[in-house]
């Protein structure tokens, strides 16, 4: 497809995607180096704060879902997590082979020291940027996750991406 088949908005967008994508490699890199002193990776991490922010205990199926990740990806990372007694399995009162998973305390207390590391380091990344500026990215991106997710659901798109 050649720039002139794009709409203004189609052609910034693709015109931004390549930093978006360079972006996101930076994040998990970083990411990577902040919590490596705690027996993390971002990928951890991520799963982690996805256990942490559910309402209720879930199935690796319903956390990858949340994440937008392969469910095999979270569940060989869970099981990981798991073996290093960040998270335990509990039954599922809805369905016998999906179990779910719970952060323990020492995972509790995992999390919380990453988002202690990151606290000044999300500060230092914003440094230079407004909270309109911030918040108007946070719309942009939530637009675009949303719009793919769809385009996913119709079959437009190819499968769930890994997280690590």
């Amino acid at each position: 497809m050649n720039n002139s088949q794009f709409t203004p908005a189609g052609a910034a967008l693709s015109a931004a995607s390549l930093d978006l994508f360079r972006t996101n490699s930076l994040m998990l890199a970083a990411g990577d180096r902040l919590v490596a002193e705690l027996g993390l990776t971002s990928a951890r991490w991520q799963i982690l704060g996805a256990i942490a922010a559910a309402e209720r205990p879930e199935p690796v199926a319903w956390l990858a879902r949340d994440m937008g990740a392969a469910r095999q990806n979270v569940q060989r990372i869970v099981n990981d997590l798991n073996a290093e007694g960040l998270v335990e399995f509990a039954s599922n009162p809805h369905h016998r082979r999906a179990q779910l998973v719970v952060l323990t305390q020492k995972g509790r207390r995992a999390f919380d020291a990453a988002m202690e590391l990151a606290t000044p380091w999300l500060n230092a990344l914003s440094d230079g940027l407004s909270v309109d500026d911030v918040a108007a990215f946070h719309r942009v991106l939530a637009t675009l996750r949303r719009n793919l997710e769809e385009e996913g659901e119709a079959g437009r798109l190819g499968g769930a991406q890994a997280i690590d």
